[in-house]
């Protein structure tokens, strides 16, 4: 069969021309960071409970009823009512007040903690990590720190070092470092041998150019992430300081001490105990929340999997 004996293309016939070619579709940029945060509901709860919880500490002497280390003690053990509305503990000392300003107090250790973590842990991370020579000997020390168990190497820092507020935060800053510094370091490992690192490698740059420029951006994310989880944590082995004994010491008003101060009243007075704890819980749940989060919309693979 000739070419002239083939069949005509019925939409050439039709129309007189080739066909046209199809449109090529443009490619959609991502929603931004802040706009994919915004549609994820545990982020958003999280962010919710943190923030009602950040502003009650930044207005506890506005919002507080009476001075939290005031004594009371004709009008102790008072349940929770109109003119008390979390009741008043072994002393007469309103709870509520107490527990606001033990948010304040809360807080600032567990973001100090978080603070001192994120900065040393990044730092020995991204040494061992990029310098093959040094990861042997910092992730020995690691190690040795990550042997003892956490809370109880932070009692026994705590306890040397002596019962206040800076002194725990150097404890659990000590505890939850080696945590950070491991991550750090696998993600700086993968990043490391990435084409565009060997590029600047072989154009010249030196290595603290590529670790600030490089190196450090894209390993962010799983560090923020964990950063998340570290804060939870220091608010927690914060309580459980402070109700051993090593933490800041009363009247100090802490969750923990609160906690310790009424686990004597538990049939008497269960409220003494009971609503710090929640504080503890909440706080604890919503930092858990944003860190599920940052994984979700950070991490590419489970938008991946989700999109």
């Amino acid at each position: 069969m000739t070419s002239a004996e083939l069949p005509a293309d019925p939409l050439v016939a039709a129309t007189g021309g080739p066909a046209p070619a199809e449109p090529e579709l443009a490619a959609v940029p991502p929603p931004p960071l802040w706009r994919r945060l915004a549609r994820h509901r545990l982020f958003m709860t999280g962010a919710v409970i943190l923030a009602l919880m950040l502003a009650m500490a930044l207005l506890a002497d506005l919002i507080q009823l009476l001075p939290p280390e005031k004594m009371r003690v004709r009008l102790r053990f008072r349940t929770p009512g109109w003119d008390y509305p979390l009741g008043t503990d072994n002393y007469g000392r309103d709870i509520w007040s107490r527990i606001v300003h033990g948010a304040r107090l809360s807080l600032a250790i567990g973001s100090a903690v978080a603070l001192v973590t994120a900065v040393a842990g990044t730092v020995i991370g991204v040494l061992a990590g990029y310098y093959r020579r040094l990861d042997d000997p910092l992730m020995r020390l690691m190690d040795a720190l990550m042997s003892f168990p956490a809370i109880l190497l932070a009692i026994a820092i705590a306890a040397a070092l002596g019962p206040s507020a800076g002194n725990a935060v150097i404890a659990l800053a000590i505890v939850y470092t080696p945590r950070m510094a491991r991550i750090a370091r696998s993600t700086v490992m993968v990043v490391r041998e990435m084409d565009y690192v060997k590029a600047a490698r072989a154009c010249g740059a030196r290595d603290r150019w590529i670790i600030w420029r490089h190196v450090l951006p894209n390993s962010m994310p799983p560090l923020l992430v964990q950063l998340t989880f570290v804060f939870a944590y220091a608010i927690l082995a914060e309580a459980i300081l402070s109700f051993l004994g090593v933490g800041p010491p009363p009247p100090t008003p802490t969750w923990g001490n609160m906690i310790a101060e009424g686990k004597d009243y538990l049939r008497e007075a269960p409220h003494i105990c009971l609503f710090p704890g929640i504080a503890v819980a909440l706080v604890c749940l919503a930092l858990n929340l944003l860190g599920d989060g940052l994984r979700d919309v950070l991490d590419p693979r489970l938008r991946v999997q989700h999109g």
